[in-house]
């Protein structure tokens, strides 16, 4: 097993590791969980936990007959109702763009690559293609610079690629990711020693506490 050379100290829950190992998350979430995976050893090894059993439970569960044409009728039925996900390389290995670990490569390439789109006071997004049931999208954050204070109508994971910042909950860092619910109510600002970039991933729109924001919400699709 390759080894990173990040120790993230957050870390993902438990319930989406498992989902993540029985592949029945949303596409855009699957991208950030390899992500992060592909940074922490910790979590990595947790999947790989979480495989090895699901792997004992198959072996010992009995199997139940099948027709002769199952395969193409579950395949037709995936066809017809479900947008063609991309691949995602799920690994440690190095990507070609130091920034950019390889399964967010997969998408993106390198940051060279990026079509930033401005959201005011020098932040940016690109927004990922990815299936409906969620967005991903990269964020460049400029040193010092907040993000407006905003809380979550759903699920809300974000992970550090460059730089840092910090929130209510603490301070988040290369390979650190911050997962968020409606619970949480925060304003991160990026470390005044370098440019902030995130992958941040949402299932619904966010709640920001004041007014503008909330207008530009629908042009932004945040």
């Amino acid at each position: 097993m390759t080894h990173s050379p990040y120790n993230p100290k957050h870390h993902l829950t438990d319930d989406l590791i498992a989902a993540y190992a029985t592949g029945t998350l949303a596409e855009a979430v699957n991208l950030i969980v390899a992500t992060h995976v592909s940074l922490c050893d910790s979590c990595r090894a947790a999947v790989e936990a979480h495989e090895t059993l699901g792997g004992a439970v198959l072996e010992d569960s009995a199997g139940a007959a099948m027709g002769d044409d199952a395969l193409d009728r579950a395949m037709a039925a995936i066809r017809g109702t479900v947008p063609e996900a991309r691949p995602i390389r799920l690994s440690a290995d190095p990507a070609p763009d130091p920034v950019v670990p390889a399964p967010l490569a997969a998408y993106i390439g390198g940051l060279d690559r990026v079509r930033w789109r401005s959201l005011g006071m020098g932040v940016k997004q690109s927004i990922l293609r990815t299936t409906p049931e969620a967005t991903a999208r990269l964020l460049y954050i400029p040193a010092g610079t907040a993000v407006p204070d905003h809380t979550h109508n759903g699920l809300e994971l974000t992970l550090v690629l460059q730089g840092a910042y910090s929130d209510e909950d603490g301070h988040f860092a290369r390979g650190d990711v911050e997962v968020a619910d409606p619970s949480v109510n925060h304003m991160p600002v990026a470390d005044m020693s370098q440019d902030c970039i995130c992958l941040a991933v949402t299932d619904s729109p966010l709640r920001f506490n004041s007014f503008l924001p909330r207008l530009l919400q629908p042009l932004f699709r945040i």
